[in-house]
């Protein structure tokens, strides 16, 4: 169920030894050719090199704070999305116990969705937690059915339906918010290639006045390689350290196993 994105064949781990390859690669490839130039003697005024490895670079920043931000403004989505939700199957079940029958029937159900969910995080099986969520809703919404073909006119059981639809609504969100948003393969391939253009003409322009390689040059690559592990990491709702916390699911989870006074 989850869009693949063009890295998703490695692991975050992997994607961080990817990246920073192709930065050190890059470098070494520009310090190299930087230094056959000099070497043979094709010189090259110093300025203009460094105005462009300047101009380069902060394009590369511009683009990371871009993807950073998307990621960024996607995670906040999913978070948002998954209180909304909440929220919901909260108000769901309050209100079925206010119907005039199966009301008992339908709160062991969202019982159940709830366990469902969180079982479906925690284990990474999403396709199936996906899948017995949606049986369990099929199940709900059929005794709301059932119970709104015999009491047609009732006020609580439109609000329950209400709330009920509502609930069905925002599973549909939470999927496209957290499965299938992802950043554009164009805009990762369009990430990777301005690195490796900018890191490489960082190294040429070094290899052109005849410096040695420095130490500094390994604290950049890590400090780029960093900051698109993070992206990556946003981007993939079930992987890595930044995931959206389950803490409001589990309030209704406990509220609903609450003993009743």
């Amino acid at each position: 169920m989850e869009s693949n994105g063009p890295l998703d064949a490695l692991p975050l781990w992997g994607v961080f030894l990817a990246i920073l390859v192709v930065v050190l690669l890059s470098v070494e490839f520009g310090y190299r050719l930087g230094r056959y130039r000099r070497n043979r003697h094709e010189q090259e005024k110093e300025t203009p090199v460094g105005t462009m490895v300047g101009a380069t670079l902060g394009l590369l920043a511009f683009i990371l704070a871009f993807t950073f931000g998307l990621a960024a403004a996607r995670f906040d989505t999913r978070r948002q999305v998954l209180l909304d939700e909440a929220n919901a199957i909260g108000t769901t079940y309050l209100r079925a116990a206010m119907l005039p029958e199966r009301g008992e029937e339908i709160r062991i159900l969202l019982r159940n969705y709830v366990n469902t969910r969180l079982e479906a995080v925690h284990s990474g099986n999403i396709e199936e937690g996906i899948r017995q969520s949606e049986n369990i809703q099929n199940e709900v919404w059929a005794h709301a059915v059932a119970v709104g073909q015999k009491n047609p006119n009732s006020i609580v059981v439109g609000l329950f339906i209400q709330s009920l639809n509502e609930m069905i609504d925002l599973h549909a969100k939470r999927l496209q918010a957290g499965l299938r948003s992802r950043i554009p393969g164009a805009i990762w391939v369009g990430l990777f290639a301005v690195a490796a253009l900018s890191l490489a003409t960082m190294g040429y322009h070094a290899g052109m006045v005849g410096t040695r390689r420095s130490l500094a040059i390994l604290a950049v690559a890590f400090t780029f390689s960093v900051v698109i592990e993070l992206i990556a990491d946003l981007d993939r709702p079930q992987e890595g350290v930044l995931r959206v916390s389950q803490h409001a699911l589990i309030d209704v989870q406990r509220s609903m196993n609450a003993p009743t006074p």
